[in-house]
C-alpha cells in the first residue's frame, strides 16, 4: 500500500465503519483466550495493535512502510519495522498472529504463512482476514495494492500445505456486498474516503447486524480465517 493509502486509513480508522467493526471481529476472536505473545503483522497505523493491548496481549505491531510504522509510533505503540517474508522473531516465540489485510498484499502468500507457522508456538493462533472473489475484483484493488482476491477454495489449502490447521473460516461483509459490488463497478480510486457521519453509522449498523444473523456461510467481501499450529 503506498503512502497516500497508508495516511487516508490512520486518518478513518478511529470512526470509520469498515475499521470500527473489525475491531470488534478480533476482540470477539481473542475473547476467552489466555493473553500471551502477540504480533499484528501488517498493522499499519495500530488500530488492531491497540485491541490486543487492552485485552492484555504483550503485543507489537510489525509493519513494512516508514509511514505506517511512524504513525503507530507516534500513538504510543510498540513498533518493529519487517518485511513479513521474514519475521523478527524466534521459532516457536509466539501465542497469536494477527494479520488482517495482508496476505493479498504479498506475491509470495506460501512463504508468509510458513514464517506465521514458524514463529507460532505448538498449539499457537493465527487470525486472518483477506479480500474475497475474484469477482469483486476493481480499481479499489489496485489503488491499495492487492494482488489478489481470495475464495474458500484457495485459502484453506494456503494454510494447510504450510502447516496450519483451519477451524474456521466464515464471511464477513455480507449485508453490505451487493452495494459494495454496485460501487466498485464505477469506482476510479479506493474505497478509502470520508464520508458524512450520517451514512458512516448506517453502514455500521448494518454491518454489525452481522454480530447475531447466521450469514458466515454467505459469500461476503471478505473472508476471516482461525487456523492453528497443531
Amino acid at each position: 500500500m503506498d503512502r497516500t493509502e497508508i495516511i487516508k486509513l490512520a486518518e478513518l480508522e478511529d470512526t470509520h465503519w469498515w475499521y470500527r467493526e473489525r475491531r470488534h471481529l478480533l476482540a470477539r476472536q481473542i475473547r476467552g483466550m489466555t493473553p500471551g505473545r502477540a504480533v499484528d503483522v501488517g498493522a499499519a497505523a495500530g488500530g488492531n495493535t491497540r485491541v490486543l493491548l487492552e485485552n492484555g496481549w504483550d503485543s507489537i505491531a510489525l509493519e513494512f512502510s516508514e509511514d505506517g510504522a511512524g504513525i503507530a509510533r507516534e500513538r504510543g505503540l510498540p513498533v518493529l519495522r519487517a518485511d513479513a517474508l521474514a519475521l523478527p522473531f524466534s521459532d516457536t516465540s509466539l501465542d497469536l498472529v494477527v494479520a488482517y489485510d495482508v496476505l493479498e498484499h504479498i506475491d509470495d502468500d506460501d512463504r508468509v504463512v510458513q514464517e506465521f507457522r514458524r514463529v507460532l508456538r505448538q498449539g499457537g493462533t493465527a487470525l486472518i482476514a483477506v479480500p474475497a472473489d475474484p469477482r469483486l475484483w476493481s480499481a479499489h484493488d489496485v489503488a491499495v495494492g492487492h494482488v489478489r482476491r481470495y475464495t474458500r477454495d484457495t485459502l484453506v489449502p494456503l494454510f494447510e500445505r504450510n502447516g496450519l490447521t483451519v477451524e474456521t473460516i466464515g464471511s464477513w461483509n455480507v449485508l453490505l456486498r451487493p452495494v459494495v459490488r454496485w460501487h466498485r463497478r464505477k469506482s476510479t480510486g479506493s474505497d478509502q474516503e470520508q464520508m458524512s457521519p450520517m451514512l458512516n453509522s448506517a453502514l455500521h449498523a448494518v454491518v454489525a447486524a452481522e454480530r447475531y444473523l447466521p450469514v458466515r456461510s454467505w459469500p461476503g467481501v471478505s473472508l476471516l480465517v482461525r487456523a492453528r499450529r497443531t
